[in-house]
């Protein structure tokens, strides 16, 4: 089944292009079927990049999807245009009436700030405090995890000696989750940030469980009982050369920034590097969608219980 985007979004054209099958919403309206109702909230600087990264791996299911971007409002992306963001965005004045499905909340690049001194902290928080009763499954990615940790559970972020910067092997150590239903042993993700989370502080917060972790990138999958809220602190969703962007970027601004680890071959840094965890992305984001929003979600998205 395809995923319902607003049309003319600039994704489609790509997502097309990887054979990913796109409905716009002129087509949708045809159908007799109730779509999964899904809430992007993108924090990071480059939307068009990870509406298309994100669309990617929520369409990649059997399911139909709709699609709503959200943004924060009084915040001015540098990277998208104006229009973009007044012709595909909505801020949360438009949507707190309604119900989703599912929520996605992205990383951002605001990690080296306590979080009080984020722009847009007290808005973030008014919309994690709405989720609880307006959203099934809420997926926080990175910073996004990071920050819902810390706001529903009071967890710290911890910055580290250095940049945790490349593609690292994990392991699932909760075996009965369903979310990682049909993965290898060990499996890669990449990751790109300056702070963490202590696995001791999730470890005794009543209601979570660590889900998989890494021996060098630490813990990677986190979740409540239930899996109402999911915390990814990796970022699944890159495209190939997403870290060589980041990395390369640094650079030419004269930035202290080493070689994304297990990612160039050989640490060549003029060599294409290659994607060793795209099967993963896309079961990662099916397991979610499928076993926590789709089996899970009531049929009148306006009766989602409320999180307790």
């Amino acid at each position: 089944m395809p995923i319902k985007i607003a049309n003319g979004l600039p994704a489609r054209k790509t997502l097309e292009s990887e054979n990913i099958f796109v409905m716009d919403e002129n087509r949708a309206t045809t159908q007799d079927i109730r779509p999964l109702k899904i809430l992007i909230l993108n924090l990071m600087p480059t939307k068009i990049t990870t509406e298309t990264q994100l669309a990617r791996l929520l369409g990649n299911t059997p399911l139909q999807i709709e699609v709503e971007l959200l943004a924060v409002s009084g915040w001015v992306p540098k990277h998208t245009s104006k229009e973009h963001m007044l012709t595909f965005y909505k801020v949360f004045d438009d949507i707190k009436d309604q119900y989703f499905d599912g929520m996605v909340i992205t990383g951002a690049p605001v990690e080296l700030m306590d979080f009080e001194e984020v722009d847009y902290w007290r808005e973030l928080c008014r919309i994690m405090d709405w989720s609880t009763s307006h959203v099934y499954s809420t997926l926080h990615i990175c910073w996004g995890a990071q920050a819902a940790l810390y706001h529903h559970y009071g967890i710290p972020k911890v910055v580290l000696p250095e940049k945790m910067f490349g593609v690292f092997s994990h392991r699932v150590t909760h075996r009965g989750s369903i979310l990682f239903r049909g993965f290898d042993d060990t499996f890669m993700v990449p990751h790109s940030r300056h702070t963490t989370v202590r696995k001791e502080d999730i470890l005794k917060t009543k209601g979570l469980k660590i889900l998989a972790e890494s021996e060098e990138a630490g813990v990677y999958a986190v979740s409540t009982d239930e899996g109402r809220r999911i915390f990814i602190m990796g970022h699944s969703e890159y495209d190939t050369e997403t870290l060589a962007s980041e990395y390369f970027r640094d650079k030419e601004a004269g930035l202290d920034i080493s070689v994304p680890k297990n990612y160039f071959p050989g640490d060549d840094d003029s060599r294409r590097p290659s994607c060793d965890w795209r099967s993963g992305a896309n079961l990662l984001y099916s397991n979610w969608l499928n076993y926590f929003v789709y089996q899970s979600t009531p049929y009148d998205i306006n009766t989602v219980p409320p999180l307790k």
